[in-house]
């Protein structure tokens, strides 16, 4: 399974780990369909780290899950923030996510086993490059320029055009 985030920077296509990760992927995906993440700004970028967004209220402390609340982390052995262009939930400490996500930068290992990765960047890593050049405010990360997911696009099959 794949999705496909449009953004104002260009397509970003996601390969889903539905077999290691089937809640947060329900939840992404749920979310995804509904048009939830149409709109949504990426609210944070920090250079060599990664980008940050799935907060409709654009502050970085505002999203919900499709059941209302937080849920819990699937951690998964297999699953690492081993490459550029790792996809993982955002949370606030353990069993908390809700629909906030982000994207590597580049190997954040100091990240495993604390965040539910879910997926990966297979196509579009130009605008991967393109958003981590973004200016941004220097105490927040925010970059100066907001960028958005304009919406997105489902996949069944990863490699479909």
């Amino acid at each position: 399974m794949a999705v496909t985030l449009h953004t104002d920077l260009g397509d970003l296509k996601i390969e889903l780990f539905c077999e290691r990760a089937p809640k947060t992927c329900e939840n992404f995906l749920a979310l995804c369909a509904s048009g939830f993440y149409n709109d949504c700004v990426f609210h944070r970028s920090i250079k060599g780290f990664m980008v940050q967004t799935g907060d409709p209220t654009g502050t970085g402390k505002g999203g919900t899950s499709i059941w209302g609340r937080k849920f819990e982390d699937e951690f998964n052995e297999h699953l690492k923030h081993n490459v550029r262009g790792v996809v993982a939930m955002a949370n606030n400490g353990p069993n908390t996510n809700a629909s906030q996500f982000y994207i590597t930068y580049g190997k954040q290992p100091h990240l495993d086993m604390k965040y539910t990765v879910f997926g990966k960047v297979i196509d579009g890593f130009e605008t991967v490059d393109e958003l981590e050049k973004l200016p941004v405010n220097e105490k927040t990360f925010r970059p100066l320029n907001d960028v958005h997911i304009k919406d997105v696009t489902l996949h069944a099959n990863p490699f479909a055009g």
